[in-house]
């Protein structure tokens, strides 16, 4: 497959002209012309692009790329290497932020609620990238961390009211700690994201709306692993998950 198909494909299944982002969405860096196989992962780590370059992939598709706004933008130290090994092996990164949290099949959003049993119901915040919706049976909210724990493999952590019953969820995956006012102003339950701040835990006591950080890298698995599945199935692409470990 053609580098430029690909990045037109994934560009519009994404839908990355509707979102406004702090990142440039798409191809990042390019490479090779011809792509037969791809890693995909969260982040474009070290780790990642050495991965890439131990299983000879063309192309590494992510989550988290690079160019943030407001970052220095001097190509040294970390950079320097990052952009060096995929220049240097001719392997091109395309990244999707905001547009693959949102989609509504593969987004990690709809991925979360899939692996949770959750029925969508709504959205909300900023851009909508927030969703709303039912749990299969309502339960504490202590007991829904918990539950967030096992399927994701990593101990959630709660704030707030645990005795609350749930159910009506919000969730947004990643850094959206600050949707929970949003989510208190819509009515539900609980409100799920990755992180967490200190200004978290005084909304959540106060509003008694109660907060779940369930992992940043662990609730944004599962949308670049149901993107690449994608990307087998339709075009035969030998795309290849690979997990590197991430406590936050």
């Amino acid at each position: 497959m053609q580098l430029t198909e690909l990045q037109r494909y994934l560009d519009v299944l994404l839908n990355v002209v509707a979102m406004k982002d702090y990142c440039p969405n798409g191809l990042q860096v390019e490479g090779r012309a011809e792509v037969a196989r791809v890693v995909c992962g969260v982040t474009a780590s070290q780790a990642l692009l050495d991965a890439a370059v131990e299983r000879q992939a063309d192309a590494v598709l992510v989550h988290h790329g690079y160019f943030w706004r407001g970052e220095d933008a001097r190509v040294v130290g970390v950079r320097k290497r990052r952009l060096g090994t995929l220049l240097r092996h001719d392997i091109s990164l395309l990244a999707y932020h905001l547009p693959l949290d949102v989609h509504p099949e593969l987004g990690n959003n709809a991925q979360l609620a899939r692996r949770l049993g959750w029925t969508v119901t709504g959205s909300f915040g900023e851009q909508s990238l927030g969703l709303i919706g039912d749990v299969p049976v309502a339960l504490p909210a202590r007991a829904l961390a918990a539950q967030l724990g096992v399927t994701l493999g990593r101990e959630a952590q709660w704030v707030g009211d645990g005795d609350r019953i749930v159910r009506r969820v919000a969730w947004c995956t990643g850094a959206a700690q600050s949707f929970l006012e949003s989510a208190v102003a819509a009515g539900c339950d609980a409100f799920v994201s990755g992180e967490i701040s200190e200004p978290t835990v005084h909304l959540a006591r106060e509003s008694g709306v109660p907060y779940i950080a369930a992992g940043h890298h662990a609730t944004e698995r599962y949308g670049i692993q149901a993107l690449g599945e994608h990307l087998a199935e339709q075009f035969g692409l030998d795309c290849q998950f690979v997990d590197i470990d991430n406590p936050v």
